[in-house]
């Protein structure tokens, strides 16, 4: 069997849409951010939760940042976390709202990107780790945003993924998917595995859950061949229960991100979380000069994933990978 090291993504582009509504200020679609000059950049951002995907983000765009020039009293940050609580996640975008410093506000996930959208209509938004900006409200189409917010999407490659365990483990029929209810993103991450399962011949059995502190009870209850793990931002977070279960099953457990397979899940095709960061402060060094717009500027993704292994969750499980899968992969954890 032979595995390319990166899979090609096309980058989805959604067809309807609805404008969003200002929900505060006033302003133009074009808003366009600070004018192309010598004066100090501030920026907010506002980052919706602390795991190691969302925290690479926020590092990759403030070195992209840096690598652009801006670099001690050019640049300042407002850095905020509500740590998944909706009520803090709207203060935060509230505050950014009234603060006529800013020049750019950058939300890492779903929920913050949706609160920023909502509330800030004056000052260019920049969004990243958001699987699917159309279907989140955020832009009226991937390829013309249409207002004032614009960004990066970690629009995962599912099928693929899904792909790995059927070559990891061949005899699997059943995949567990543990996903919060409240993230719009998994939701659709979910009827995307059941699309690709149902072309591999496997069946997905899902289970849903309100708060991080029900990922693990989840797990237990699927009685699957292996779990899949989404980008959500709930069940990432809490992503040790879920894995103590899978090695107490015997199953393996695809991620749909790189850093969850350092963490201790089996195997990946996933996006570097801070190469997307980069990308997205690549975006925001345009706008900041007056080279784009948000509303005329497409969302971007990564046009390439890297396959994660972790030989060290393999063999706790009593599997062992494929020579050549080894040979092709971009990391492979073994401890």
């Amino acid at each position: 069997m032979k595995l390319l090291k990166s899979v090609q993504l096309a980058a989805g582009v959604a067809t309807a849409a609805l404008v969003l509504t200002a929900c505060g200020g006033s302003s133009t679609p074009e808003a366009s951010g600070a004018a192309a000059d010598d004066g100090p950049v501030k920026i907010g951002i506002n980052q919706y939760l602390t795991h190691p995907s969302l925290d690479a983000v926020a590092t990759g765009f403030k070195k992209g940042m840096a690598d652009a020039g801006y670099t001690g009293d050019k640049i300042s940050y407002d850095e905020q976390n509500p740590q998944g609580e909706a009520a803090t996640n709207t203060s935060i975008v509230g505050k950014f709202a009234s603060d006529d410093d800013l020049d750019l506000v950058l939300a890492i996930a779903t929920p913050a990107a949706q609160a920023a959208a909502q509330s800030i209509t004056d000052i260019p938004v920049l969004f990243s780790a958001v699987t699917d900006p159309v279907d989140a409200k955020l832009v009226a189409s991937e390829e013309a945003p249409g207002a004032n917010v614009t960004g990066t999407s970690d629009k995962n490659p599912v099928k693929e993924q899904l792909e790995l365990l059927t070559q990891i483990k061949p005899d699997a029929k059943s995949v567990g998917i543990v996903y919060s209810s409240g993230e719009a993103n998994s939701a659709i991450q979910v009827q995307w595995a059941k699309d690709a399962a149902e072309e591999l011949g496997l069946t997905i059995e899902e289970k849903a859950i309100s708060a991080s502190s029900e990922v693990q009870q989840a797990a237990n209850s699927l009685n699957v061949d292996a779990l899949y793990v989404p980008t959500d931002n709930a069940v990432v977070s809490a992503l040790e229960g879920l894995l103590q279960t899978a090695q107490q099953k015997k199953i393996p457990v695809i991620s749909a991100d790189g850093e969850s397979v350092k963490r201790g899940a089996t195997a990946t095709y996933g996006i570097n979380y801070e190469k997307l960061g980069e990308q997205t402060a690549q975006m925001a060094v345009k706008i900041l000069k007056g080279e784009a717009k948000p509303a005329s500027m497409p969302v971007e993704t990564l046009t390439e994933v890297d396959l994660y292994l972790n030989s060290a969750a393999a063999e706790k499980i009593g599997l062992e990978f494929p020579a050549d899968m080894v040979s092709e992969a971009a990391e492979n954890y073994k401890k």
